[in-house]
């Protein structure tokens, strides 16, 4: 059977407008407060000049605005870019052999690496303004909530059930109409997961973001993550706690105000025959579509996407000639693997170079085995991680009002900067004399392990309820129950948790394997602390070094682990 609420065009229902004049003072103090602090961020700038940061807990809910709208726009931006690379890379083999090895490149190098060569960058590009450092931020942020988002839509695009696509067939919908009336309204429950987990990853790499410090100098932007840097730094407790109360606050005003609200709106988007008895809900949805000013404002961009339509759908119907489908060609296949190989030669060659005049060949094994150690903690750290996060990603899942309850916290403890918690692992390491090089590595996963548990989330909550039933009527349980109906129904959402948190294991070492508090240094042997210690010395060939061998690293890992997993996810694990 086709659900139908896949296809419909939908029809939106007001209430009166009692609610419009209540609505109007939230409106506006939100646009004020957006106001001043875009207004702040385009303030001028020189390179070298210090901007106040106080420890003062009064001036944390202005850092605490400025850090969100920073993280909202990097959000839309990946949102966009999500949407435009799992298009390509889903409907396009050509694109996707080049696209989805470009993103495993990209999700492996280090925040510190963006940083290095694009602060330089959007300085020259804003001179004299606070624009240029502003924007690198926003880019850094950027970084750290793309790469999953793009990878669970791309990964929801790929396991459309046949039913659905049968029907977009038959109904001859043009590539725009099959995105926006069925491969997004399928992929939204989880992509909705997937920004939740974002937007936590960028509080992860928050400080690195507006904390700057490449070549020799030191930028700190007004914001929650140079606060806690400066906290840090200072060795000051106190602050560290007024940090996190702000981070909880605001963490539990966007849920609240945003993400809640999306997710009761993305819940009539659910693959399944039967009603969702627990459907979740939100009162700020509620208020809002009892607001006929709202239902007019967002009937706006529904007409504008109801008129694309008109304009890009097919002239032709399913007896037509021209709906056959052509074959390609598979010269043009071969000329373009051929394309490829030789810009993958291209590429080795001028790395040889480099290696030979830059670095030197010694250099290059020494970087290897410093590889080796970060691989084998971050293969680790993720079995560790998916033995205890997947089962309970799956009764989260299962359970509508357990995940309604626990939304805010997961948010919360995924956004936990790894950062506040070096403290407590330097003071506990030096006070017992561990060694650094294994009780360092859990700092890696604290903040890349949520991408597991959002990722699995997610898939869960999408089970069709029929399936449920089924399951239930057969009497399935324990190991028979995981291998037949739970493990496949979650996997191909688990491989896309384990590839951004793989990823994100790789970048978390940056921070994670060179950790300080005050003046107590600690550093565990890793590609990651290397790359820490070349990025503040400023050694831009050795930073390059480090950035290749770690993508090295994420590709291989990448093409012989997860990509194998993704294709069986493709081909028999998922309902």
């Amino acid at each position: 059977m086709i659900d139908k609420r896949f296809f419909p065009r939908q029809v939106v229902e007001t209430s009166g407008n009692r609610w419009d004049w209540a609505l109007l003072p939230l409106v506006l103090a939100l646009l004020s407060l957006l106001a001043l602090a875009g207004s702040q961020m385009a303030q001028p700038f020189h390179v070298g000049e210090a901007l106040p940061i106080s420890l003062d807990p009064a001036y944390l809910p202005y850092y605490l605005l400025r850090t969100t709208l920073r993280m909202f726009l990097a959000l839309a931006a990946s949102v966009v870019f999500a949407c435009v690379f799992a298009a390509l890379a889903a409907k396009y083999r050509a694109a996707e052999k080049v696209l989805v090895p470009m993103l495993d490149i990209l999700q492996s190098i280090p925040i510190l690496g963006f940083l290095s060569i694009t602060v330089t960058g959007f300085i020259a590009l804003f001179p004299g303004s606070l624009l240029g450092v502003e924007c690198a931020a926003i880019f850094a942020i950027f970084t750290s909530q793309a790469w999953n988002m793009a990878f669970s839509l791309y990964q929801s695009m790929r396991t459309v059930p046949a039913e659905l696509q049968e029907a977009a067939r038959i109904f001859q919908l043009s590539g725009w109409q099959r995105f926006w009336r069925l491969e997004l309204p399928f992929a939204m429950p989880g992509l909705l997961w997937n920004m939740m987990m974002s937007m936590s990853g960028g509080w992860f790499f928050v400080v690195a973001s507006e904390a700057i410090s490449v070549a020799n100098q030191d930028i700190k932007l007004p914001g929650v993550g140079s606060y806690i840097a400066m906290a840090i730094a200072a060795s000051d407790l106190q602050a560290i706690g007024y940090a996190i109360l702000a981070m909880l606050i605001g963490i539990l005003l966007y849920d609240q105000l945003f993400f809640r609200p999306l997710l009761a709106w993305a819940d009539k988007f659910r693959f399944e025959e039967s009603g969702n008895e627990n459907a979740p809900s939100s009162w700020l949805l509620t208020w809002l579509r009892r607001t006929d000013l709202i239902q007019r404002i967002g009937l706006i961009p529904a007409r504008w996407l109801g008129a694309s339509f008109r304009l890009t759908r097919r002239r032709f119907d399913g007896s037509s000639i021209r709906a056959r489908v052509k074959p390609v060609n598979p010269l043009w296949e071969r000329g373009w693997d051929a394309v490829l190989a030789a810009l993958v030669l291209f590429a080795v060659w001028r790395l040889g170079i480099f290696i030979h005049s830059e670095v030197g060949w010694q250099e290059v094994g020494h970087v290897f085995k410093l590889g080796l150690y970060t691989l084998s903690r971050v293969l680790v750290l993720i079995a560790v991680a998916s033995l205890i996060w997947v089962p309970i990603g799956v009764w989260i899942g299962l359970n509508p009002r357990i995940a309604g309850r626990v939304q805010a916290l997961a948010q919360f403890l995924a956004a936990f900067p790894s950062n506040l918690v070096f403290p407590v692992a330097v003071i506990l390491i030096v006070k017992w004399q561990l060694n650094p090089d294994i009780w360092l590595s859990p700092l890696i996963i604290l903040g890349t392990q949520w991408y597991l548990l959002f990722n699995v989330v997610a898939g869960a909550s999408t089970i069709p309820a029929e399936l449920r039933y089924a399951a239930k009527n057969l009497g399935l349980k324990g190991w028979l129950l995981w291998r037949r109906y739970l493990l496949p129904a979650v996997f191909p959402s688990f491989v896309t948790g384990a590839i951004t948190a793989s990823g994100g294991s790789w970048n978390a070492s940056i921070v994670a394997e060179y950790v300080s508090w005050g003046d107590t240094n600690l550093q565990a042997q890793g590609l990651g602390s290397y790359i820490q210690h070349m990025t503040a010395i400023g050694d831009f060939p050795r930073i390059a070094l480090g950035i290749g061998v770690m993508c090295v690293f994420v590709m291989a890992l990448n093409h012989w682990v997860w990509r194998r997993l993704y294709r069986l996810a493709e081909a028999r694990m998922h309902f």
